[in-house]
């Protein structure tokens, strides 16, 4: 597989203190960039638009991080690329580690390499916000019981997706829970999945969601409600265990 047929797909909202460190430091690993720009604010958009060597989607309204996910693929099948990687524009994710993905899908035994920030605890990384830990974990848990699955991180956005695979699911979850319809549908066309260890980077831990998603409970409430519907979506038998889930439940497991 050639690098050519690789879009590194970067989302991106009001961050012109990163985006010209991160398209420097993505440029020394791969060469075919797409930002999507969810209407930044504060000259980021402006930033991306001086920048011939790069592709742009641009909002005119927020639409939010999953439909710039969204956006991407429909960019990438557009225009003939095989492969997604997607990472974030805050300096979480190491550009360095775009080969490792290549690395991975080159051995074409997967449909979506996911990034996984827990595999191990490596020298050097930060340690996750309280909030944001323990729903990770919680969702993690949960998935792995509804799904039969042995995944760490449901969360990272540092991922590789295989472009003819995510057409067909119809994605149209917009905002942050969209691994939360993601997921399900990956496991009911029964794609191939894979985790590849990423450093565990936290460089502003006070950043917000907002709305009331910055309050955790609610935020995992509407993650599960999500789930919940996905899992109606798709026919699962224990869709209605998502009304029962708290903070760190590992077995959700409606039969026992």
């Amino acid at each position: 597989m050639p690098n050519r047929d690789v879009l590194i797909a970067i989302p991106v909202y009001n961050e012109r203190k990163y985006v010209a460190g991160v398209l420097n430091q993505v440029q020394k690993y791969h060469d075919r960039i797409l930002f999507i720009d969810d209407c930044s604010t504060d000259g980021t958009g402006e930033f991306l638009q001086q920048q011939p060597e790069i592709h742009v989607v641009r909002h005119a309204t927020n639409q939010g991080y999953g439909r710039a996910i969204i956006d991407a693929f429909d960019f990438a099948a557009a225009n003939d690329y095989a492969w997604v990687i997607t990472m974030d524009c805050d300096e979480q994710h190491e550009p360095e580690v775009i080969p490792q993905f290549i690395q991975a899908l080159r051995t074409d035994k997967w449909d979506v390499v996911s990034g996984s920030r827990y595999t191990a605890d490596n020298l050097g990384d930060d340690i996750a916000p309280t909030d944001r830990r323990a729903i990770n974990r919680t969702i993690t848990s949960v998935l792995n019981d509804l799904f039969g699955w042995s995944l760490t991180d449901s969360f990272c956005g540092y991922k590789a997706h295989r472009v003819s695979a995510m057409l067909p699911l119809k994605l149209d979850e917009a905002g942050y829970a969209f691994p939360l319809q993601l997921w399900p549908r990956v496991y009911d066309a029964q794609l191939r999945v894979n985790e590849l260890s990423v450093r565990r980077i936290y460089n502003d831990p006070n950043r917000t969601f907002g709305g009331t998603l910055d309050d955790a409970h609610r935020r995992l409430r509407h993650y599960l409600d999500v789930l919940k519907r996905e899992l109606l979506r798709i026919g699962h038998d224990r869709a209605d265990c998502m009304d029962h889930v708290t903070f760190d439940d590992i077995n959700v497991d409606c039969h026992s």
